[in-house]
């Protein structure tokens, strides 16, 4: 596995990068088909110039997908160190996982929404507020110093490129990025789904079950 490291703000040292290539060694247990092990190391400073804390980024790059760690502490070591563990245990979690995972069963979003979404907390919203969202009666607050509408609810909308996986795979790519729940769609169904963390080894799915979709009004 080849080993990269750049430094921003700092510099590397041959004591360094030889600190890191010992510890590294450690990742190909867990992922023997690693290639690349990207290292970003940097320092922030205040305003004044003052120093502050190291950050490490570790991005491990291989046949599958992208594994990603970081950490932030007093230097360098202690960051790359913190950042280190996240990145085995993701490792050892995913690779632990694949024999834990096999036989968990799917549930549709319709039957989620029947039990009142158990084992997540999650509260299903009002009909009556779900239809203001809708149709934008939401009721808005005057604000007393810039004189504009405000509105409690706030949307933040992000776009990705929709990605085929089985829910064992998209379990695989949130457990290595370190997320909560990942979307995908299903290879198997082709169903819009998102995996989540529940507790312990224990996940969830929800998808959308396109068939039981109401058709959308015209005009």
């Amino acid at each position: 596995m080849e080993t990269n490291i750049v430094g921003r703000g700092l510099g590397i040292t041959d004591r360094f990068r030889d600190y890191v290539e010992e510890k590294t060694a450690k990742v190909d247990t867990f992922a023997p088909t690693a290639q690349v092990l990207e290292i970003k190391v940097s320092r922030h400073a205040d305003k004044a110039g003052k120093r502050g804390g190291d950050r490490a980024e570790l991005t491990l790059v291989g046949k599958g997908p992208l594994v990603r760690a970081e950490a932030e502490a007093s230097d360098k070591y202690a960051a790359f160190d913190l950042a280190h563990a996240k990145l085995l245990e993701r490792l050892r979690r995913a690779k632990e996982r694949r024999t834990d995972i096999r036989g968990k069963r799917r549930i549709s979003l319709h039957d989620a929404a029947t039990g009142n979404f158990p084992g997540i907390d999650l509260v299903p919203a009002d009909t009556d507020v779900i239809e203001r969202v809708a149709t934008g009666a939401i009721d808005v607050v005057p604000d007393a110093a810039e004189e504009q509408d405000y509105s409690p609810v706030v949307i933040r909308e992000k776009l990705f490129g929709a990605e085929w996986l089985t829910a064992e795979d998209a379990v695989d790519r949130m457990e290595l990025v370190g997320h909560d729940f990942f979307l995908f769609v299903d290879a198997r169904t082709d169903r819009p789904s998102v995996v989540y963390r529940r507790k312990g080894w224990d996940y969830g799915v929800i998808a959308l079950d396109n068939a039981e979709a109401a058709p959308r009004a015209a005009g």
